[in-house]
């Protein structure tokens, strides 16, 4: 048993819910490890936890933190495939914003020597999502228009710069503050809320993938922008938190998007996708991206980063400020 310190969240609502609290870290039972923790990543599924809506979460009281980067402490029973003071990542979907945390083995992935732990912190969840949707779902090819609501977030940013690799053109909605950003990254920007994108779209013939993390009314919007045979990604339903605070039930505008499927007649497909640590390439997806990583093939654009006991600052600034990119908490003291 080691003391630790942790983010909880005591009961769904405000920030005013968050607590960072003193408690005990148990020994790693038979399959895990116990991570010192150095970084977890932040973002909107963070913010809807808080709040209690998102899908199938724990009831609180419950520690937030989607992914981490840390070291190894201490192995469990069975457990070496690991020595004290590796560094490793995980994607825990719980629990991140500890100092200390137990987590499977099975889940653990090696941090290459010299990559810089921040950054690997975005490949766990943010660039993870991106990669896997356009790898394995939407299969984005050269050639192809691709389309991103909030392509200066984090997941944003990440299928931004990984269609382009994929030979894409990219397209996508964000704050006017961040344009000049995007399109020195080389997309064309639009603001979501005058609705040109949708019109700009339509004349180019419509969008070969849509990428939407907004929901409610804005899968409507997307869905009418595909080409003939386009896709539409979603993978949230932020859209109501960012505009104005209110949480409203996802489960009907996620049912209208899948029984789109139902018209055979219809070449345009859509489908809602989560990211998994039990899906099939969860590690191999990882280690590519540390790999593109390491070798400077790709660099996660940081927006920021928060001491754990600025967590209330965190969920109040999110979806706030200039800038693009990843926003992190930073667990470790040192």
């Amino acid at each position: 048993m080691t003391a630790c310190r942790k983010v909880v969240i005591t009961q769904f609502g405000d920030e005013d819910v968050l607590k960072v609290v003193d408690d005990i870290c148990p020994h790693p039972p038979a399959g895990h490890i116990q991570i010192v923790v150095k970084y977890a990543g932040f973002n909107g599924a963070d913010v809807n936890m808080r709040k209690g809506i998102y899908p199938f979460q724990k009831k609180a009281p419950l520690t937030p933190g989607y992914c981490l980067v840390g070291s190894v402490r201490a192995n469990g029973e069975g457990c070496a495939a690991f020595e004290v003071g590796d560094v490793v990542g995980v994607l825990t979907k719980y629990d991140a914003d500890a100092t200390l945390v137990n987590q499977p083995e099975k889940y653990a992935i090696r941090v290459p020597d010299g990559v810089d732990h921040v950054q690997a912190t975005a490949m766990i969840s943010d660039w993870f999502t991106a990669y896997t949707m356009i790898k394995h779902t939407a299969k984005v090819a050269r050639g192809q228009k691709v389309f991103v609501h909030g392509i200066s977030g984090a997941v944003g940013c990440g299928l931004m710069e990984l269609s382009r690799l994929e030979g894409a053109e990219v397209y996508g909605t964000a704050s006017e503050r961040n344009h000049d950003e995007i399109r020195a990254r080389g997309a064309t920007p639009f603001a979501y809320t005058d609705k040109r994108w949708m019109d700009v779209m339509k004349e180019l013939g419509g969008a070969d993938v849509v990428f939407d993390p907004l929901g409610f009314e804005s899968f409507d919007e997307s869905y009418a922008v595909l080409s003939p045979n386009g896709f539409l990604v979603a993978y949230g339903n932020n859209k109501s938190v960012l505009e104005n605070g209110q949480a409203r039930s996802p489960w009907g505008p996620v049912a209208k998007l899948m029984a789109r499927n139902l018209n055979f007649m219809c070449g345009k497909k859509a489908t809602f996708f989560g990211i998994s640590r039990d899906q099939a390439t969860y590690r191999s997806d990882i280690e590519a991206l540390l790999q593109m990583l390491e070798a400077g093939t790709i660099t996660a654009p940081v927006k920021n980063i928060w001491d754990m006991e600025d967590i209330k600052t965190a969920h109040r600034e999110w979806g706030r400020g200039t800038g693009i990119g990843s926003l992190f908490i930073k667990v470790a003291k040192e």
